[in-house]
């Protein structure tokens, strides 16, 4: 099939790359020449493991354009994902989707069907808005054929995670489809058909899953899929939230939150993904994603005291790292704090919302000097960032130098295999803060480090237990 995918960031990069993969014959276009040019020369301007190796793999299959109106006008199925950043009440920016809609509708010079998709995160109710827009746009292109162009408007959320987008989009857990009528969801169905019933060669650097066999479907309406979207993540800030609480009442009794986790997780009914307690979440979705379904419960009279605390839960946390800081050093004007990760999260580079950066504006603003090294991130945090006075470092090591505290932000795999005793010696002062609970707590009390972690409470000496799940016969 011929697909145009419109927005070339994480979610319509992968998109696109997985889709040409598939064997389907992609375009990707994007208003930002800059960006385009460097996608034709297979340099993704964002770092995403594997993503280059899978544009390479599609070959022919995948381009890059500026100009919407071929692309259109030759492609069965048009995904629009495009950004929806949060305006300053919490309401989702639907100005890319309101012109890209139009746009398509401008494009569409015949009555050959086509199904426009919503890939977007976008509130309840974007789908109809879709429609209304893709039908003005025809009307102001070619007056008089508004209601004489076919085409279907199709729901289907993406759950991707950075770093792992190209497993997630080739291995999904569900793919969600929403729309209104049979023919629309049946064009979906056949785009998806390689990836519903897995029978594409898995390239070299992802591997399947041994245990995937086929990709469960689930077809609702388009207000329920677009629903799933902030639900599933809503959820998982909530469920992140529960396990910080927990850590941080672990901290006032004396129990372990590493050890209390996995005793519920072990529960079916729970899990265990999303439960490691830290610094919160970050990134450009979750709290969009909450702020918009908190403005669209209001616009119904609806307040959500649940969601809104777990929005309150992760600002608090990364104000953790601060106190933690002060209860060691009391006195934070004049110190050196160097930062061990910048990016949300590992295996990207993205910034936005990351803890690294409050904890990093909050330091400057109380008087002391921040060093950090992050091993992907530190150069857009340069571009992005320039008002923040950090002092970007080669190494861990050159963070470490001279510092009076290290604080671990983002768990790069680097980090974990650090020497620690290498870490404290150079230090003024070893004071670790383990925002994410990398490191075990009596390793650091070992190498040296007056050591912090969230919700852990180090043992004493002579305690050698070890948390572990054994099987009784």
């Amino acid at each position: 099939m011929r697909v145009t995918v419109i927005g070339t960031g994480y979610v319509g990069s992968v998109t696109g790359a997985c889709l040409a993969y598939l064997g389907h014959h992609v375009t990707c276009v994007d208003t930002d020449e800059s960006k385009i040019a460097k996608w034709q020369r297979n340099e993704p301007p964002i770092y995403e493991p594997c993503l280059a190796e899978l544009v390479t793999a599609a070959g022919k299959r995948i381009e890059f354009s500026t100009d919407l109106a071929p692309a259109v006008r030759a492609s069965d199925v048009i995904f629009i994902a495009v950004g929806t950043p949060s305006c300053p009440d919490g309401s989702p920016d639907l100005t890319y989707l309101e012109a890209a809609s139009r746009s398509i509708g401008a494009s569409m010079d015949d009555s050959r069907f086509r199904v426009v998709v919503n890939k977007s995160t976008v509130p309840v109710g974007s789908g109809n808005l879709v429609e209304t827009l893709v039908r003005e746009g025809i009307e102001e292109s070619n007056p008089g054929t508004r209601n004489q162009v076919e085409f279907g408007v199709a729901s289907n959320p993406e759950f991707l995670r950075e770093g792992s987008a190209v497993a997630d989009s080739l291995y999904p857990d569900r793919i969600v489809l929403g729309g209104s009528d049979d023919r629309t969801l049946g064009v979906m169905l056949k785009l998806y058909h390689p990836l519903v019933e897995q029978s594409f060669a898995s390239p070299a650097a992802v591997s399947r899953p041994a245990a995937l066999v086929r990709v469960p479907v689930v077809i609702t309406s388009l207000t329920s899929a677009e629903m799933i979207k902030y639900a599933a993540n809503a959820f998982l800030t909530v469920k992140i939230g529960f396990a910080n609480e927990i850590a941080n009442i672990c901290e006032h009794v004396g129990a372990e939150v590493t050890e209390v986790m996995q005793g519920i997780g072990l529960d079916s009914r729970i899990g265990s993904k999303f439960l490691n307690a830290g610094l919160g979440w970050g990134g450009s979705c979750f709290g969009k994603d909450v702020q918009a379904l908190l403005q669209t419960a209001g616009e119904y009279g609806y307040k959500s005291k649940l969601l809104q605390s777990a929005l309150e839960i992760n600002t608090a946390q990364r104000k953790l790292v601060i106190q933690k800081l002060q209860e060691k050093l009391f006195i934070l004007k004049g110190r050196t704090i160097g930062l061990l990760g910048l990016a949300f999260k590992p295996d990207t580079d993205d910034l936005r919302d990351a803890p690294a950066l409050h904890i990093a504006e909050r330091l400057i603003q109380i008087g002391a000097r921040v060093k950090a090294y992050d091993p992907i991130a530190m150069e857009a945090c340069r571009a992005l960032h320039p008002e923040l006075k950090i002092r970007y470092c080669d190494g861990p090591r050159e963070v470490a130098e001279g510092a009076d505290a290290l604080v671990l932000v983002t768990e790069w795999r680097e980090f974990a295999a650090l020497s620690l005793p290498e870490l404290a010696e150079v230090m003024a002062k070893p004071v670790l803060i383990d925002g994410r609970n990398l490191f075990h707590p009596e390793a650091a009390a070992a190498a040296g480090f007056d050591y912090a972690g969230i919700g852990r409470c180090p043992r004493p000496s002579n305690d050698k237990r070890e948390t572990k799940t054994v099987a009784l016969r």
